[in-house]
């Protein structure tokens, strides 16, 4: 049964223009790729990946709204999110950017960040007009009880959908597809 869920939702994702797979997996890591092609030019593309809050998906958030969250797209930068009562969370850190054809952060996202994992994204954008290929990598390598690559399928997931939301957003205004 679960490998129906599986080829379902690999095919929902091939419907939906968004090439993803776990590259790689063992135990001290893995390696996520995900790629699409975006129906705007590079630099609208880098100006709405950067404007995370509007496309991100909230209930992949510690705070529950996507709006407080933030990327200070300059080296030593930033990927955060405000908490109530003055807190806060880092995500990840700004270690290379060049506007309109890449952004690389470095850290562990989310329930990664409890464990001894260190990872590093990269979106790489390039021109393919009239649009976009806007390609995704997350490597993420170190200790993780039971092993990393048991987090693989379900970050591989997580930014794949994150992904089609930055795509919707840049091509309709809206972060997911009107049902």
């Amino acid at each position: 049964m679960r490998v129906l869920h599986a080829i379902a939702a690999a095919l929902m994702l091939v419907a939906r223009g968004v090439s993803a797979e776990v590259a790689d997996a063992g135990p001290g890591g893995f390696l996520v790729k995900h790629e699409v092609t975006v129906n705007a030019a590079p630099d609208a593309v880098y100006k709405a990946l950067i404007d995370i809050g509007s496309w991100w998906n909230p209930s992949h958030s510690y705070s529950g709204n996507a709006a407080n969250m933030s990327i200070d797209a300059r080296p030593g930068g930033c990927f955060c999110e405000k908490l109530p009562n003055g807190g806060g969370v880092e995500h990840m850190r700004i270690v290379f950017v060049a506007p309109g054809q890449m952004l690389r952060m470095s850290g562990a996202l989310g329930p990664l960040q409890t464990s001894g994992l260190a990872g590093g994204m990269t979106w790489k954008l390039t021109a393919a007009p009239p649009a976009t290929r806007l390609e995704l990598t997350y490597s993420v390598g170190g200790y993780m009880q039971g092993g990393a690559d048991k987090m693989a399928g379900p970050v591989d997931g997580v930014l794949a959908e994150q992904l089609r939301r930055l795509k919707s957003f840049v091509e309709t205004g809206a972060p997911s597809a009107p049902k």
